[in-house]
């Protein structure tokens, strides 16, 4: 079946409170065959969802993977619709991720010599009750029962993630290895990607107006910082004196700018300097501002050596995400697996 038919009520279901979910009652093994097969509403009361393999994945496992999700996705949600879009998106994909679960941890057990140690289930654990619930074992045993999980429960889905992070970052270490021909041919093939537009490396320095300074005040203590970068002082040495805005520490370096990226009243004057030139003190009802080029990286296409490991990391991540992708079908294909 698809997962669309119970979409709606699912929806409903993950907006109930933890603490209410927690009070479902246990599901009866043979629940799901005395519901009608076009009673969606009755099998969710029976609390069966799907079945991987020999494990029944319930309402009250979906319940407790979407509830952390819901509040994220309502700030997000532009609309009513929007919204429900959203839940049922998630929704799907969780049912999903819970079926691949299941089949991922059989597929690490099936090697008899593979396992995942007590010490770092154990550790595992302690961590999270540090991250969660600050160390406080009282509150997290309270968050368990409040989920109605058992301790035995919580520690087995502990060392479920772990295998399954485990099994899915091997399926990424696979296909670490990027040769450098392959790199070289798709940056030939998109060089319009590594278009880049003119650039400046900009260290600032801002001269904050006091209360009824005059332009020509604030402008004779600008020419002062300008005069002393003149006689040899740097620039970076001056802001970190001088300068009184965010990057004072850094010594006014704002790093890399686009023209975009900049008020006209900036980057006009900023973007006709050469490497290593300052603008005139730009004078504004709040502040002067004096812009220094540090670098210049004129418009073009970035060289392959500058975007390399760009290139290797994008197809390495793809061609882990294909790994694993056909990974995932051949466990798909090889299993038992019914969605109500």
């Amino acid at each position: 079946m698809t997962l669309s038919r119970f979409r709606s009520l699912g929806i409903l279901i993950a907006l109930l409170p933890v603490a209410v979910l927690a009070q479902t009652p246990p599901v009866s093994p043979d629940a799901s065959k005395k519901a009608p097969a076009d009673n969606l509403d009755l099998r969710f009361a029976n609390g069966i969802v799907a079945v991987a393999e020999d494990k029944v994945i319930t309402v009250d496992d979906l319940r407790r993977e979407i509830a952390p999700r819901v509040n994220s996705i309502q700030r997000a949600a532009t609309s009513e619709k929007d919204f429900n879009d959203r839940m049922e998106a998630l929704q799907d994909d969780i049912i999903q991720q819970m079926i691949d679960r299941v089949l991922i941890v059989k597929d690490f057990k099936k090697d008899e010599k593979r396992h995942i140690p007590d010490s770092i289930i154990d550790n595992a654990i302690a961590e999270e009750q540090i991250r969660r619930f600050d160390g406080d074992r009282s509150k997290f045993l309270a968050y368990l029962r409040a989920i109605g999980m058992t301790f035995r429960e919580y520690r087995k889905k502990m060392e479920e993630d772990i295998i399954y992070d485990y099994m899915r970052g091997q399926q990424h270490r696979n296909q670490a290895v990027v040769s450098p021909a392959r790199v070289e041919t798709f940056y030939y093939e998109n060089k319009d990607r590594f278009y880049q537009e003119d650039q400046v490396h900009m260290r600032m320095i801002a001269l904050n107006r006091v209360e009824k300074e005059t332009d020509e005040q604030l402008l004779a203590r600008a020419d002062k910082v300008e005069v002393r970068f003149k006689a040899g002082e740097k620039f970076d040495d001056l802001a970190r004196e001088v300068s009184q805005d965010a990057k004072r520490a850094k010594g006014g370096d704002w790093g890399w700018q686009r023209k975009t990226d900049l008020k006209a009243e900036f980057s006009d004057p900023l973007f006709k300097l050469e490497k290593g030139q300052l603008t005139a003190p730009i004078i504004t009802a709040e502040a002067a501002y004096i812009l220094y080029v540090e670098d210049r990286k004129l418009a073009g296409v970035q060289p392959l050596a500058d975007v390399r490991d760009q290139i290797e990391n994008n197809l390495a991540n793809q061609m882990a995400q294909q790994s694993e992708n056909k990974w995932l079908e051949r466990l798909r294909r090889n299993a038992y697996i019914r969605i109500y």
